[in-house]
């Protein structure tokens, strides 16, 4: 399959890296001529600008900052729109608003596009062993189409409703994770003050219902002290962000996402914004005097 792929950060580059490996033949663009480089060296083709990579392609997929980055992409004076053939797909796999996913998505179908939310989740890591679990929404059709390049990319995949529902998804998902990561936080700082081994604590509530792959994982990491990022903390701040403004449109309570969320808040405002989200750790040990 011919598929397009615009931005290529520290999961982009990676995602697109896949495609490749699936045998697709990949057509790239980013903003900085530099991060095309190694998709070009494993064999993908550079183009001028999204709706020069509209045209070349059946599937066109973004992966951006932000809504504002998506709209760019898609709908700007250089945007996939401009170029798009009959019958083209366009997939977002960037976090960003379902209100906005829905409003982009209806610009590009009256243009004759098909759009598909489809944000992800797995970071980095995921990202480079194509173990990305994928939300989708958009119309079975889209989906179909776009199915290939998806399993190449990750492993739990699931087509959740119309478009916009993939974007409401990976709400849901960040509501969970940055809790989880939080707790986990919490947990640990809490065996430390108290002055037992927090690694003990872990292994032993691994065995039990507090068991979590962020437990699992992430726990370690921050025994480790290890923040390097494979998901920045201003990122989840982003995320947390778009769950309270959507709750806010709504009239929705989510008083723990809301707790949350001001923790990525300070977290970004104490200068730990580039570091891994796991590093909440540091800024409760610091707010308690552990630091």
């Amino acid at each position: 399959m011919k598929i397009g792929f615009l931005g290529l950060g520290i999961m982009g580059r990676p995602m697109a890296l896949n495609l490749l490996k699936g045998g697709h033949q990949v057509t790239v663009w980013a903003r900085r001529a530099e991060s095309m480089q190694p998709l070009l060296a494993a064999g993908a083709q550079g183009a001028d600008s999204p709706a020069d990579v509209a045209r070349q392609v059946e599937v066109l997929i973004s992966m951006v900052a932000d809504a504002p980055d998506v709209r760019e992409v898609m709908l700007g004076a250089q945007g996939a729109v401009r170029g798009a053939s009959q019958g083209l797909v366009a997939v977002d796999m960037s976090t960003i608003a379902p209100a906005a996913a829905k409003q982009i998505g209806e610009e590009l179908a009256a243009a004759g596009v098909a759009f598909i939310d489809a944000p992800v989740s797995g970071g980095e890591v995921g990202a480079i062993a194509g173990t990305l679990s994928i939300m989708a929404g958009g119309t079975s059709e889209a989906f179909a189409k776009a199915l290939p390049a998806f399993e190449c990319m990750g492993k739990n995949i699931v087509h959740v409703g119309a478009s916009g529902a993939g974007q409401v998804t990976k709400a849901a998902n960040q509501i969970v994770t940055g809790m989880g990561v939080l707790a986990v936080a919490e947990a640990l700082a809490f065996a430390s003050k108290n002055g037992v081994d927090g690694a003990k604590v872990r292994e032993a509530l691994l065995g039990g219902f507090a068991y979590s792959k962020i437990l699992e994982n992430h726990g370690q990491r921050m025994l480790d002290r290890n923040f390097k990022p494979g998901f920045k903390s201003w990122m989840h701040e982003k995320d947390l962000n778009i769950v309270m403004q959507t709750a806010h449109e709504l009239g929705l309570c989510l008083p723990g996402s809301a707790a949350t969320a001001q923790m990525f808040n300070a977290m970004v405002g104490s200068g730990l914004g580039e570091e891994d989200s796991i590093a909440v750790l540091k800024l409760l040990e610091k707010l308690s005097g552990q630091a």
